[in-house]
Order: C-alpha cells, then structure tokens, then sequence
C-alpha cells in the first residue's frame, strides 16, 4: 500500500505498468492505494465499489488491459492474439457492474479498434503499441473532458440567474446527490465539475450534498472532495431535500449519470428520481452532468436499463455494526432511473447542453 493525502482516484505509470486506485472504501478516515496487478483484480475492485463513478469504472477497466498488454511476452503470437486477449478481458470486465454504462462503451471502442488493426496489416507489435497508445490516453481524455463540461454547466446555469444587485454578479447555490468529482473520474468531475467551475470564477454561494444512502457516497466522498477544496458546503440527509427546496435555498440541481438513454431517461445513484421530483414541484432546474460516453443510444427508453441489486449488508450494517433489526427483509437497488421530463435544466456534455431528447448522435 502506498498513503498519500491526494485526491487523485487512478494512478497509472506505463513505463511500469503499475496501476493504484484509491481504495474509497476506507475514506474518509484513510487515504490508501491499492495497486491493481491484473484485470482480476480491476474486475474485484470495480464490483467492491472501492473504485466507482462510472468513468473511473471504464478508466481503471481499460487501464487494467493496457497493463495485461504490457505483461503479455510470448503469449501474443500474432494480431490475432492481441485482438483476443482484447476482447477476452473487456467481456469479463463488462460483468462487474452492469448499470453503468461507460465501461461498455470502452469495450466496444476498443474491442472494435483491435479488431480493425488485426486487419490493417501492421505487425504485432506495431499493434499493440497503438492500442496502447489510444488506452492510456484515457486519463487525460477524461480530465479534459470534464473540464469541458464543468464550463458548460456553469454558464448555463448562471444564464438562468436573475442578475443580482446592480454592478454584482450573481452567485448559485447549488445541490448535488452522490459523488461526481474527481474520486469519480480521472480529475476534476461531471455534475461536482461543474460546481468547481462556479467556484473557480467566484461564482458559487454554497453547495448542498446528500449523504447518499446506503452507502454514503455523498457524506463519505464528496464530503471529503469538498473540504479538502475548501469550497462552502453543508451535508444534508437525503430525507431533507424537500424542506431544503420549500425555503428557497437551491437555485439548480446538478446530478451525475452512469447510464442515459436516447429518450433522455437517466439511470444514476438510488436517491435522484425522488430529488428530481422535488426539484420539479419547486420549479428548480435539474441537470444532469455526463459525457457522451455515458449515453446508451441502443436503449430506447429507461424501461429497457438493468439496475443492478446489491447486498442487505450495505443497508443493515454502517462501519461494521448493524442498524437493522435482525429478520427484516430488504431490498437495495444501487440506482434508479430519473424520466427525462424531470431533466428540466438539460443534460450537460463536453459538447454542450442540450434537451434530454436532442442529444446529439454520434456520426456512423
């Protein structure tokens, strides 16, 4: 283990080939890296949530087959191989979580290029060098990217402001539910992005954060992303939504997404359909923040997304002791699904903003 006191969830030195992810099991209280030493182990880490967020999901899956492809010697006989080896650990990755929708989207992306460089007629080598190229990119991809779509939320919710005191511009309180910053991603966040892009051009009052039951990802982590950056926020119960929004003190509601549909509904962490409601009766803008490769065109609507069930300990137990009464049943759905009429702020990409049913197409 190595202990550093970063907020810097993926670690990835090629040269090595030595991938750590911060084990966000253990935060607050312990700031840890675990090196990941195989696609197994990315497999593990990614279905124990000590990696989550579903672009770190993809990035920490894609980095695993980079490092796999390094590790390869004599095993790699020809393109053929290489494409196999590929395929193989991308398809066993794709089973550790099966909502979000990024590490799908990574699969295909480069399962596909494989495919096409087994065909090229480049040598083997020449291949694999190319894979790993476009692979180990991803990180900084990611980070530009939500970059991108931090500005992009940020200017268009403060288009929607009233201007306030003459000669003062004005400033947004916002409420974000889960974790979306840089513990979710390679850097700097989606929905927790654009929160850092108000707060960057002083343009943040406060942010509000749910705790994210049952597994505290928003008092755990975003919590944690906050205070280290010193950006004004208070932790809230998620039963509190409603009174929060009754007293007017929410301008937007930004949420993240691990998987959205062509008609714009949105699958992201158990919690957001209720405050997606809330912010609807109170007549709140409520974005969702996400790249592009979160969007699953070859769903049609929300129906069609599986929601992935998880264990009655997570509800039952908190830091090892049971809350529960013993004999209750339980039921633990890890997200549910916001209908796009409730998106009334628009989904924000790296693109842009746009309705939740004019997402823009990728061009085939």
């Amino acid at each position: 283990f190595i202990i550093s006191m970063t907020l810097e969830a993926i670690k990835y030195d090629p040269q090595q080939a030595r991938l750590e992810i911060l084990n966000q099991l253990l935060l607050p209280h312990q700031t840890v890296y675990e090196q990941i030493n195989s696609v197994e182990d990315a497999w593990h880490a990614i279905r124990d949530m000590k990696v989550r967020g579903a672009p770190a999901i993809a990035i920490v899956g894609t980095l695993s087959v980079a490092q796999r492809l390094r590790q390869m010697g004599a095993e790699l006989t020809d393109t053929s191989s290489l494409s196999d080896a590929v395929a193989r650990s991308f398809d066993y990755l794709r089973t550790s979580r099966p909502t979000a929708v990024n590490i799908a989207e990574a699969a295909q992306r480069f399962k596909g290029r494989a495919t096409a460089l087994r065909d090229s007629g480049l040598d083997t080598l020449a291949c694999k060098e190319r894979l790993l190229q476009e692979m180990e990119a991803i990180l900084a991809e990611d980070v530009a990217c939500n970059r991108a779509i931090g500005d992009h939320g940020a200017d268009h919710i403060l288009a929607r402001v009233v201007a306030g005191e003459e000669g003062v511009p004005p400033v947004v309180t916002i409420l974000t539910h889960c974790n979306t910053g840089s513990l979710a991603t390679a850097g700097y966040g989606t929905a927790l992005g654009v929160v850092r892009s108000l707060f960057r051009n002083g343009r943040l009052g406060h942010v509000y954060c749910t705790e994210t039951r049952p597994y505290n990802q928003g008092a755990r982590l975003t919590a944690y992303e906050l205070v280290h950056e010193k950006i004004p926020a208070t932790l809230i119960c998620d039963s509190s939504v409603s009174l929060l929004m009754g007293r007017g003190k929410v301008s937007a509601v930004v949420v993240g997404a691990d998987r959205i549909v062509s008609n714009g509904d949105t699958a992201n962490k158990i919690g957001t359909y209720q405050v997606a409601i809330a912010a609807r009766h109170h007549g709140i803008p409520f974005y969702v923040a996400a790249p592009m490769s979160t969007v699953d065109f070859g769903l049609e609507s929300g129906r069609d997304i599986v929601i992935e069930e998880r264990s009655s300990e997570e509800m039952c137990y908190v830091g090892g002791v049971r809350v529960a009464a013993e004999g209750i049943g339980c039921w633990n759905p890890a997200f549910d699904v916001t209908p796009a009429e409730l998106i009334t702020g628009g989904i924000v990409t790296e693109k842009g903003v746009f309705s939740p049913g004019e997402l823009p197409r990728p061009v085939t």
